[in-house]
Parts: C-alpha cells; sequence; structure tokens
C-alpha cells in the first residue's frame, strides 16, 4: 500500500518531521494527530504525492485517493454528477453516450449507422465500468455526504464551499482506491452526514489515514493512532484505537510522574550523602561517585514534555459606531437560475450577536460575503452604518494571498505596524521566527485559520462576519477562539456547525435560511447547529 522509509518533511524551510519510517497496509485504519502546525497535512500531502519529501523515500502500491483541506480542482462548469463519476472515467463514457444518443436522433442512412455503432461502443464501456449500477452507487454516496438531489445536475461552480467539498468527497469514496487520506473529512458535514460517513469508513477494506478533531469519528473508525511530536520532529506509533491510546496516554503520564517522583527523592539523598562526605579526604572520592549516580538517575528519566504552546488569540478593538452600523434590505441571488438567497432583511446593532442558520446551500456563505463586499446581489443592498468597520473571517481562507508569506499577510491588511510589530503580533499566534516567512500556501488548514484571525486583531472592526471560526483548529486553539468569541464588545454574525461557538457567542437572534426567517434566540434552536 504506502511505505515510508528515513523521510524529512519540511514546509519551506523549516524541518517538521525527521527520518520517519512506517507502513501502512490494507485495513489499517490510521488517526493522524498533533497540535496545528506539527505536519500532519504537510506529511498527509507527501504520502499523496503531492509533495515530495525532503529527505528518504515514500512509495505505494495501488491506488491512493486524497481529500484535501480546501479542494478547488474541479471545473466550475463540471455537474456535480459528471465530477462524481470522472472518478472512475465514467463521466467521458456519459458524454459519449449522450452524444451518439443525439447523433442517431438527427442522423439518417449511413450516418445513422455510424452513430448507432459508436452507441454500442459507448454503452459497451459504459456497462464494463459499471454502468446504470455505478450511476446509482454514485447517487447513494452523493445523498450519504449529505447533497441535496436538485444539486446533483448543478454546475460545482454554483455551489457553497461546503457543497463543493462534499462533492470531492463523494467522488473519492466513489473511486475505490485501496488508501484514503482524508484531510479533516467531517469539516461541513452535517450530523447526519458524519453518522454516514463513520458507518462507511468503519466497513473501507482498504488503508486509511484520517486527520481529524473530530473525536468520535477517530473514536469510531481508527485501530492505529500516529502521534506527531513536533518537539522531536517525530511519529509516536500507536497500534491500538483511539479510547485505548488516550487511556495509554494518561498511565504513561502517571507512570513518568511517579519515576521522576521517586528518583528526585534518590538523587535528593545522594547528593545530600555526598555533600557531607565530600569534606572528608578518604570520602571524598566516594563522594563524586555518589553525587554522579544522582545526576545519572535524572538523566535516563525520560524528558518531561513540554505542554504545546497556546495561540493567544485576541479580536479587535471595535471602533466607535453608530446605533445600527450595518443593515441590509431585499438581497437575492440565484447562481444559473438557482435562487440561493431571496428577500433577506437584516439590522446588526452595535453589540448584537446574530447566528445564521440552515442546510448547506441555503445561502449562509453567500449572504456573509454579500455583506462583506465579495459579491454583489441580484437585487437588494447592503447599508453599511455610522462608523462601520468590517471584520470578514471567510471559511476558504479566501481573503488570504497564498502567494506571499505569512508576515507579508498580515502587514497587507495592518500597514500602519512597524515589521517589528507585525512580527509581535504573529509571534502571539504562533508564527515565530521563520514561521514568519513560510508562503501560505504551505499552511495547514489550522495555520490559515490563525493568520486569518490575527489579520483581524487590528483592523477595528465594529462588525465581524465569521464563517466557521473553529474549523480546522485543535481543541487548544478552538477554546482561545471561542474565548475571544465569547470577551469581544463588538456586533458579531456567525455561520457555524459547532454548538461550542454557539455557547460563545451568545446570540441574541437567529435568520434561518433559505426562508430568511429572524427570531430571537432561544435554546430551541441549539438542535439545528449540528444538523445545519
Amino acid at each position: 500500500m504506502i511505505t515510508v522509509r528515513g523521510v524529512d518533511v519540511r514546509a519551506g524551510a523549516q524541518l517538521l518531521l525527521s527520518d520517519l519510517s512506517f507502513h501502512i497496509g490494507p485495513g489499517d485504519k490510521i488517526g493522524l494527530v498533533g497540535r496545528n502546525g506539527a505536519g500532519k497535512t504537510t506529511l498527509l500531502k507527501a504520502l499523496a504525492g503531492q509533495e515530495r519529501p525532503a529527505a528518504g523515500t515514500i512509495s505505494s502500491i495501488g491506488s491512493v485517493g486524497y481529500l484535501p483541506q480546501d479542494p478547488r480542482a474541479a471545473d466550475p462548469a463540471m455537474t456535480v454528477t459528471a465530477r462524481i463519476l470522472s472518478a472512475r472515467g465514467l463521466d467521458v463514457v456519459v458524454q459519449r453516450l449522450r452524444r451518439a444518443e443525439a447523433a442517431m436522433a438527427s442522423a439518417t442512412g449511413a450516418a445513422q449507422e455510424r452513430a448507432m455503432a459508436a452507441y454500442a461502443r459507448a454503452e459497451a464501456q459504459f456497462q464494463a465500468a459499471g454502468g446504470y449500477a455505478a450511476e446509482a452507487e454514485a447517487g447513494r454516496l452523493a445523498a450519504g455526504v449529505g447533497l441535496p438531489v436538485r444539486a446533483l445536475d448543478q454546475p460545482i461552480g454554483q455551489l457553497s464551499g461546503g457543497q463543493r467539498r462534499r462533492v470531492e468527497l463523494a467522488r473519492i469514496l466513489f473511486a475505490e482506491h485501496d488508501t484514503l487520506l482524508l484531510d479533516e473529512p467531517t469539516n461541513h458535514l452535517d450530523a447526519d452526514s458524519v453518522g454516514w460517513l463513520r458507518t462507511f469508513l468503519l466497513g473501507y477494506p482498504g488503508g486509511l489515514v484520517v486527520i481529524s478533531h473530530d473525536r468520535e469519528l477517530l473514536a469510531a473508525t481508527v485501530n492505529r493512532v500516529f502521534h506527531l511530536d513536533p518537539q522531536r520532529r517525530t511519529i509516536d506509533l500507536h497500534t491500538m484505537g483511539w479510547s485505548k491510546y488516550l487511556a495509554q496516554l494518561e498511565t504513561d503520564e502517571r507512570r513518568r510522574a511517579r519515576e521522576r517522583s521517586t528518583a528526585e527523592r534518590k538523587a535528593a539523598v545522594l547528593h545530600a550523602q555526598a555533600a557531607k562526605m565530600q569534606a572528608g579526604a578518604k570520602t571524598a572520592v566516594g563522594a563524586r561517585n555518589m553525587a554522579r549516580r544522582a545526576d545519572k538517575l535524572l538523566a535516563d528519566l525520560e524528558p518531561v514534555r513540554r505542554s504545546a504552546k497556546v495561540a493567544r488569540i485576541r479580536l479587535p478593538e471595535p471602533a466607535p459606531s453608530g446605533r445600527t452600523p450595518l443593515s441590509a434590505s431585499g438581497l437575492t441571488k440565484s447562481y444559473g437560475g438557482l435562487e440561493v438567497l431571496r428577500g433577506v432583511d437584516l439590522a446588526v446593532d452595535r453589540g448584537s450577536r446574530l447566528v445564521i442558520l440552515g442546510l448547506n446551500g441555503a445561502g449562509k456563505t453567500t449572504l456573509l460575503r454579500i455583506l462583506a463586499g465579495h459579491e454583489q446581489p441580484d437585487s437588494g443592498r447592503v447599508i453599511p452604518g455610522h462608523g462601520l468597520r468590517l471584520g470578514y473571517f471567510a471559511q476558504e481562507h479566501d481573503t488570504l494571498d497564498l502567494a506571499g508569506t505569512v508576515r507579508q499577510n498580515l502587514a497587507s491588511v495592518a500597514p500602519q505596524l512597524t515589521d517589528g510589530e507585525v512580527r509581535g503580533v504573529l509571534g502571539s499566534f504562533l508564527f515565530s521566527g521563520d514561521d514568519a516567512d513560510k508562503p501560505a500556501h504551505v499552511l495547514s488548514g489550522g495555520e490559515k485559520t490563525r493568520l486569518a484571525l490575527a489579520g483581524l486583531v487590528h483592523s477595528g472592526a465594529n462588525v465581524l462576519l465569521l464563517d466557521e471560526p473553529t474549523n480546522n483548529l485543535d481543541p487548544a486553539s478552538r477554546d482561545e477562539v471561542l474565548g475571544a468569541v465569547g470577551n469581544y464588545p463588538g456586533a458579531i454574525v456567525m455561520v457555524t456547525h459547532d454548538e461550542g461557538a454557539i455557547e460563545a457567542l451568545r446570540p441574541d437572534r437567529v435568520l434561518l435560511l433559505p426562508d430568511a426567517t429572524e427570531d430571537l434566540w432561544t435554546d430551541d434552536y441549539l438542535e439545528l447547529v449540528s444538523l445545519a
């Protein structure tokens, strides 16, 4: 399947992982875990052949399917069904069938005979590739990941970011690869789709490597855990499921604490005895030996695992504004004749909290993009109030310049800062030293999230538009973001699947899409959050 020998992994000039060796075989279901920036996404790209390792070799037998965090490669004019079928080359065969059908309907004589022969060849290829059963399977997979039936004939360019990601997930599952490499596969999935994916992965017979902060997914599916340790630049390999892995971590920590306590007591006794013996000429050599024994007791202990650094995330001090800094009237938006938004009215008062709920494709991200000025409505208007200063966090990170460095990205949105101040802000978001000069395109999803949030710090924004701000974050970074959201005194409009984000936000109103119904928030709406 996949064999890794002596591999080094770098992000730009920074060495992330060194001298890795392991094998992924059929039936191995591996959870690849570690803090944001430890190298999980970079390693997965190397396993997929998207990037070359800095040293060592990665060899694979059989086909490998890779789901990146931000899939953007699909032709926007291709339909959803065609994109899924393309995983087995069936989209080309279906096109030939359709052309042959059209030719048979319009041709006569010899031309019709040629069209019939072409149709027969195309149909034989179609049946050899699985035929109508494969089309039905593609439809089942699309339904499993939560794509509505009406989306199957839509061009991909008309879909929301969450729907596009679901298409790519369905396509990879349809391909029947020998090994699957999935980077945060539950992002943008509702609760039903996450449950369906767990069941699918449990029955999947090939190799699997999954990066996920969804602990329930890991507990249900993995039988091995690879933990990336950025301090030692290596991987701890555990041949056990997620629950046993967590229990083993706790056991190991208790054992290390006991061993250190015992060794420190013994060393203290030896040092004290050595100090008494050192004064005498006859016992000085013994004292030195005793001190060496004490030092060796401590040196032989496993090193203390330092707690990983956590980004100190804060949101901007809001600039003064009028009573209603942002409002909108009669917003509508359609893509290719399909109406996404209709008649959306809203008013965002100073310091208010609004959460937007709706199924994937209901127009949540589109609404935020229109409010941020990144898209124009077909009708209606966005009305900036007195003193409005907007801050926008996009779930697809499309506010970042991926060609620029981390430092250049922050400097471009905060030009008033000196280079030293830019580096200081980046340091608080865990981009220290050479990390500031990394190109943004090599960052993991969690690092991109931190960089985008860093760009808000000195914006003075008094209205924040936050689209899934906790996606891709490890638990410690997520807690920081939620704390910052809870303490922010300005207005927030948020789209999220994360119930914890709702608890931090403490919304006072809810906007339900696609019906554009606004209501006062009550906890009765909480059950809709994970379904949205």
